[in-house]
């Protein structure tokens, strides 16, 4: 009896070459474009990572200035003579007697707010009696004005009579901790007293505050 030979071929075919490339071609497509969004996703996320510091640094500082320069002038004794020591548009000194004791003397009764610059970062500082030399309050401070109002509603950048100051506008200009090379920052910053801070034409964000401070302990 003769065998007739079986075929045992497969009908199963494998991919061809053509086929291999368009699907390595459509997996780079798809994976650029993850990556694209990916990458904006996340310069998206620092950069308003950067902005929430520098609003957090900006408001840590107002809030202590206005603060403490609301008490200028704080006397229960009137035997102080406490008040506001000197004015100018950038700087401000004050006394408080917070231990109500009839003098100044004590640690932070003597109080000095001004920019100063260490470690090349320009910082908002603050000095007291206790503290002679500048302690930080905030970082990457650009700019500072203190905005004097005095008892005949007048305004002024430099009284020159410190006792006629009833309130103060307060504004600070912070500049963000990272530089985006994709944004070149061409604003003008005007403040209350009618200064302009800027174009600066570099590539870091900034943020404007302006608080207006009530002294009510002074001329009383």
């Amino acid at each position: 009896m003769e065998l007739k030979k079986k075929n045992f071929t497969s009908k199963e075919r494998g991919f061809t070459l053509v086929e291999i490339l368009i699907t390595i071609a459509i997996t780079g497509i798809v994976s650029a474009t993850i990556f694209t969004a990916f990458q904006s996703q996340q310069k998206s996320y620092v950069a308003q990572e950067d902005v929430a510091v520098m609003q957090q640094n900006l408001r840590a500082g107002m809030d202590m200035m206005v603060r403490e320069i609301r008490m200028a002038g704080y006397d229960p004794t009137s035997d102080a003579n406490a008040g506001i020591v000197s004015g100018i548009s950038n700087s401000i000194a004050f006394t408080i007697d917070e231990t109500g004791d009839g003098d100044i003397d004590d640690s932070n009764e003597y109080i000095t707010y001004s920019l100063y610059t260490s470690d090349n970062i320009q910082k908002l500082g603050r000095k007291s009696t206790a503290t002679a030399n500048n302690q930080p309050v905030s970082e990457n401070i650009d700019a500072l004005e203190f905005f004097y109002k005095l008892v005949d509603e007048s305004q002024t950048l430099t009284p020159s009579d410190t006792t006629l100051i009833r309130s103060i506008r307060i504004t600070l200009l912070a500049r963000g901790d990272r530089a985006d090379q994709k944004f070149v920052n061409t604003h003008i910053y005007t403040t209350p007293g009618g200064q302009n801070w800027g174009p600066y034409n570099d590539n870091f964000r900034r943020r404007l505050l302006t608080t207006t401070v009530k002294c009510r302990n002074l001329g009383l």
